[in-house]
């Protein structure tokens, strides 16, 4: 059964503390706007889809609680969209959060133009926004077979029933990246539902351990025993030298209009690595994550972390109270000598940009796109 990285019920919104796992599952409240910024800046949610969709839900929260009376549906209106600007800038590299916040602006303001009260677009604003929580589901169980399909028609040329096939996996892309199911790691999941799944590798994911942390445990908890292995992000290339591997899959932060697609960090060698190899490199993403007005990776802006993030090691220490139960405490731990933090440099960007001549597919809850004869992806199909 997949984490459950969202709870919410009207006026209500609680989310899992990811910085917390896999050490301790705690559910962390989001009452406002201000409280999903931060959780969505600290990382405390991450994954493109996850945080559009808690960006959406907390400002629904907000609109729920509060004692407010506003003039006129216009208002209220200017109030979501202001809101939902501000929530923006909490991660700019995932298009799913600023593809969600228009998308919901735009209902606010419609409802407004038609001469609806403010009860009446606030209520449109928060029905729309709970309508991406059930969508976001769905979308990711037909990404999953989707990619499925195509990974062991291109690797068994059609023959479901041949031998299953092992993949990697890089960062976090599943339930607590998204709304469930997950969209790589949906994938993933979908194989192993067909039983066509040998073996699954994550990645660490330096510095910040997504893989470690969050897809190690959702794989060790998701599959039987023995079929998930993790390995650090410099051991890819000796991975598929000496083993048989049909796809490398990733997620998506950002597709732009040519393919070129922005990850987490680390993505770009992957898919070098797997072009060398000829193995299959598959990024699984929702259409919500195809930016069609950015025209290649070079107009992607990518988001540079804090240098503590790479100087220091942050993880709970747990230990056993002596009265019962789990004490934690966050501690960090210098990765470099004494006093040489403000001597060495550091670069930490989030996410990196994959050229698409290095995809195979960029598989969608519509389907899996392929490039054409040109070598280009044709992903405005996908919006007709």
């Amino acid at each position: 059964m997949s984490l459950e990285a969202i709870r919410y019920r009207r006026g209500s919104l609680t989310i899992l503390d990811q910085l917390r796992l896999p050490h301790v599952s705690e559910y962390v409240t989001i009452s406002d706007c201000r409280d999903a910024f931060s959780a969505i800046e600290r990382m405390v949610v991450r994954g493109a889809p996850a945080i559009a969709i808690v960006a959406a839900l907390a400002l629904a929260v907000e609109l729920s609680c509060s004692k407010i009376e506003y003039a006129s549906g216009a208002k209220m209106a200017d109030t979501i969209c202001e809101r939902l600007e501000y929530l923006v800038g909490s991660r700019p590299t995932a298009v799913n959060l600023s593809d969600a916040a228009r998308k919901l602006s735009k209902v606010a303001r419609d409802a407004a133009e038609a001469g609806e009260g403010p009860e009446q677009v606030k209520e449109r604003y928060i029905v729309a926004a709970e309508k991406m929580l059930q969508d976001d589901v769905e979308d990711n169980r037909n990404i999953g077979d989707h990619g499925a399909k195509w990974i062991l028609d291109n690797v068994n040329h059609g023959d479901l029933h041949m031998k299953p096939v092992s993949v990697l996996t890089h960062c976090n892309t599943g339930s607590l990246a998204t709304a469930g199911y997950g969209t790589a790691l949906g994938i993933i999941r979908s194989l192993h539902a067909m039983e066509s799944l040998q073996h699954a590798y994550c990645t660490e994911t330096r510095p910040y351990n997504q893989g470690s942390r969050l897809t190690a445990y959702e794989l060790a908890t998701d599959l039987p025993q023995g079929m998930a292995t993790l390995i650090t992000d410099s051991m890819a290339a000796s991975l598929l030298g000496r083993y048989q591997l049909a796809a490398i899959i990733v997620g998506a932060d950002r597709v732009a209009a040519n393919g070129d697609t922005a990850n987490k960090i680390g993505t770009f060698q992957l898919a070098i690595v797997a072009k060398y190899h000829g193995v299959k490199f598959v990024v699984a993403a929702p259409t919500t994550s195809i930016d069609m007005g950015t025209a290649s990776g070079n107009d992607i802006c990518i988001e540079q972390r804090p240098a503590h993030e790479v100087l220091m090691v942050t993880g709970p220490v747990v230990t056993t109270k002596p009265e019962g139960g789990l004490s934690v405490d966050v501690q960090s731990v210098a990765t470099i000598a004494p006093g040489m933090a403000g001597r060495i440099g550091v670069y930490n960007p989030s996410f990196d940009v994959t050229p698409k001549d290095l995809i195979d597919a960029i598989v969608t809850e519509k389907g899996v796109m392929v490039k054409n004869e040109n070598n280009e992806f044709e992903l405005a199909q996908l919006f007709v």
